[in-house]
């Protein structure tokens, strides 16, 4: 793969939504056009659960570059209905839903109340209002109510019911551990969830698993850390969707935003490179065993079959059977083109 700049914050933006358009990086100079919506919202918008479950969930902190966030995360035009809906899992305290917090002295019994309170006001407003924000605003706080009063519904975030065998598979790392949150949530039939490896790019601004941006140290933090914690989680997540039947229905992609420098630099370490990089895609119906695309002798540029960020989103698009139809429609056409030898 090969994309359009080095800077995380723009890379970023075209990882989640397959455009720069919208992008901004440590400039501060945001890129023409619209930020598009992230590819998991599209699939919101086209997927909605009848459960009054969120349709798109991350399992992580937001997105962040040197304390900013990166565009390109949410539902854009789509409308705040199809951002998402956010969990964290962090290793001492275990899985937090900020937007489930029960406050203090706030029991189920007061919250049906005040869901009362919030309908009355929703009906005002949808009489005073008639834009798309009242609806907007209702369906959010109805899947939120949804999550707080069913208790089945919680208990779907709940790690504790796991066997510890099937935690200790996934790894006791926030990542392993997210990635087990997700096959819990894939088995409810959530049809879109991103698992977030870390909040920042920078390790030393992460209270996780720490970022991938090794300018230092690269081959300690990958032999020690990133290499084994990835290939430990990811294999979990891939034989156990496989073991329970989910596999051929989930599509898994692993990738980041752009690579990492094949030169390695003065401090042991790997600058960013947009030129040439990996995705890992796999499950989803989708030819297994293939490598798409070669790089030169070098690792510096593709060889052959490149592929861009934009090619990526719409062969997720394909797979789970967005038509081009919708995505007119819909105005959401990615910049690129399915990946056609995977199907």
């Amino acid at each position: 793969m090969h994309s359009q700049s080095n800077d995380h914050g723009v890379a970023g933006t075209v990882g989640l939504t397959g455009s720069i358009a919208g992008a901004v990086g440590l400039d501060g100079k945001p890129r023409a056009g619209q930020a598009r919506p992230t590819t998991g919202s599209i699939v919101a918008k086209v997927r909605r659960l009848d459960s009054g479950l969120p349709s798109f969930m991350v399992v992580g902190g937001k997105l962040n570059q040197g304390k900013k966030a990166i565009i390109g995360e949410n539902g854009g035009f789509l409308g705040a209905s199809c951002d998402p809906f956010r969990i964290v899992y962090d290793p001492v305290q275990g899985m937090r839903i900020p937007a489930l917090e029960l406050g203090q002295g706030l029991t189920t019994e007061r919250l049906e109340d005040r869901k009362k309170l919030n309908s009355a006001i929703s009906d005002a407003s949808r009489k005073l209002d008639s834009k798309a924000f009242s609806q907007t605003w209702g369906e959010h706080m109805g899947q939120a109510f949804a999550l707080l009063l069913r208790p089945e519904a919680r208990s779907l975030f709940d790690l504790s019911l796991e066997p510890e065998s099937i935690r200790d598979q996934y790894g006791r790392t926030r990542f392993g551990q997210s990635c087990l949150l997700a096959r819990r949530l894939v088995e409810k039939g959530i049809p879109f969830v991103q698992v977030n490896w870390s909040d920042h790019v920078e390790a030393e601004e992460d209270a996780g698993d720490g970022g991938w941006d090794h300018h230092y140290r690269n081959f300690q933090i990958m032999i020690d850390r990133h290499g084994p914690w990835l290939d430990h989680s990811l294999s979990a997540l891939l034989d156990d969707l496989k073991k329970r039947g989910l596999l051929d229905s989930t599509l898994v992609v692993a990738v980041g935003e752009f690579g990492r420098t094949p030169k390695i630099n003065e401090k042991a370490g790997r600058d960013h490179w947009e030129h040439c990089y990996s995705a890992l895609v796999a499950g989803g119906g989708i030819k297994p065993g293939l490598v798409i695309g070669t790089s030169d002798a070098r690792a510096e540029r593709p060889s052959s079959r490149p592929c861009t960020p934009g090619d990526l989103a719409a062969t997720i698009h394909q797979a789970i059977g967005i038509t081009s139809e919708q995505s007119q429609t819909l105005g959401i056409a990615v910049d690129g083109e399915p990946v056609a030898e995977l199907f």
